[in-house]
């Protein structure tokens, strides 16, 4: 007979390294326990993060399923780059090879919704690009690097024109209830003939 489920949370922790704590609060299980089985299973695996689905039973016992790394963690360490581009549009962070992406694919493989190793490299290569990471092989990485540049200049555009409208306003505010000076041209015209 299948047990009751009480509750099934998804958490991340670095590998080895679960300790008790608020998040692990809020799922209601066993933490030292929890942590115990979690650091033995996740030991060998360095620090990594590792995303955990917890799920407690109402009997206060639990089961858990550990994941693959992040996809954006993978990326990083192949790129060798701390954090991914802020304005991923603009700003290259970093490049990896086909290679790379393909082992990280492979890698990631198990946790994703296909079996196709290349969908699973398209999937890979998208995160890649919104972490503003290119992939050489895959990207035109010449023709990524012109728009990333046409992009930074057609941002620092809009935002000449945006500081060009906001003095032109300012200028309109201050001018208000003065007196300006208009010549009409049909005065111009009797006065000429």
């Amino acid at each position: 007979m299948a047990k009751d489920v009480q509750k099934v949370a998804k958490l991340q922790f670095l590998a080895g390294k679960a300790k008790p704590g608020p998040s692990l609060a809020g799922v209601g299980v066993n933490m030292p326990e929890f942590t115990k089985a979690f650091n033995d299973a996740t030991r060998d695996r360095g620090d990594e993060p590792v995303p955990v689905q917890i799920t407690v039973f109402k009997d206060k016992t639990f089961e858990f399923k550990l994941f693959t790394a992040p996809a954006s963690y993978k990326i990083k360490q192949a790129a060798k780059i701390q954090s991914g581009s802020k304005n991923a549009k603009t700003t290259i962070a970093g490049t990896i090879t086909l290679e790379q992406l393909k082992e990280i694919a492979e890698y990631k493989l198990p946790d994703l919704n296909t079996d196709d190793v290349n969908a699973a490299m398209a999937i890979v290569a998208g995160t890649a690009k919104q972490m503003g990471v290119l992939v050489e092989g895959y990207d035109d990485v010449a023709k990524a690097k012109q728009a990333a540049i046409e992009a930074a200049k057609a941002e620092s555009l809009a935002k000449a024109k945006k500081e060009s409208l906001k003095s032109q306003e300012e200028e309109l505010k201050a001018s208000k209830g003065k007196a300006i000076d208009v010549n009409v041209i049909e005065k111009e015209r009797e006065e000429k003939e």
